[in-house]
This record gives C-alpha cells, sequence and structure tokens, in this order.
C-alpha cells in the first residue's frame, strides 16, 4: 500500500513519535512524505520514506496529485488546526480530493492511530496495484 505522512510544523515531533511506535506497520508499506516531515521521521526511525518537496513550496500539492490520480491507499496528515497557514488553499485542496476519491484520511493522532491499527490488520483496501 501507498501512505502519505504530513504534519504542519507544531506536529511534527507528533508525527516522529506516531511513525516510531507504528515503524512495523509502516516498513511494510511505500511511504511518501511532504519534504520536512520526511527527513525527520526518516532520520528518526530509518525507515525508507520517499520525500517530496517541502507543504508550502508544492508538496502538499504533489501529494494532492497522487490522491487524484488513486495513487495513495491511506493520508495521514497531523494539521495544526490553530496556527494560520500561508498555503491553507493547498490544504483544503488536499482534503477535499481525499473526500472526492474515497482516500481515507486522518488528521489528528487519534485517527491516525486507528488507520494504522486498521493498515497493520490490512482492512484498509488498496485502491491501486502496482
Amino acid at each position: 500500500m501507498k501512505v502519505a505522512l504530513i504534519a504542519h510544523d507544531k506536529k511534527k515531533n507528533n508525527m516522529i513519535e506516531l511513525a516510531k511506535k507504528y515503524k512495523d506497520v509502516l516498513s511494510l508499506h511505500k511511504v511518501y512524505a511532504t519534504g520536512t516531515t520526511g527527513t525527520l521521521v526518516k532520520g528518526a526511525t530509518g525507515l525508507d520514506i520517499i520525500c517530496l518537496k517541502s507543504g508550502p513550496l508544492g508538496g502538499d500539492q504533489q501529494i494532492g496529485s497522487m490522491i487524484a490520480d488513486s495513487s495513495l491507499d491511506l493520508v495521514i496528515f497531523l494539521r495544526d488546526p490553530l496556527t494560520s497557514q500561508p498555503h491553507e488553499p493547498d490544504i483544503s485542496a488536499l482534503l477535499r480530493l481525499c473526500d472526492v476519491t474515497n482516500t481515507p484520511l486522518a488528521t489528528n493522532e487519534a485517527s491516525a492511530t486507528i488507520m494504522l491499527d486498521a493498515l497493520k490488520e490490512n482492512r484498509i483496501p488498496c485502491k491501486k496495484i502496482d
């Protein structure tokens, strides 16, 4: 399966801890991430992560394109709802694409834990096989 990891600045440490906890699960899948998030998670876990551009520099749009092409099976996006984001239109578009394409999306640690547990138990259907 293909999984995308995205985290706003104030949520990056939370993403690292989540990835550490679910390293065994994530290691079985192809993982993509926006640039800074991917670099930090890779450094902390040793996971093989395909890093795209930083979110504000187009990484959100790159992941959005993958969602639109049905190339991702799960998106974990730890958002900071209390901080204004300069690239908010890109974020809204990404969330909308998940809804349109019926791509499972976790936007906080509780939902991410549920999704990763489901991934561990093979309960998330793969949308596309390479």
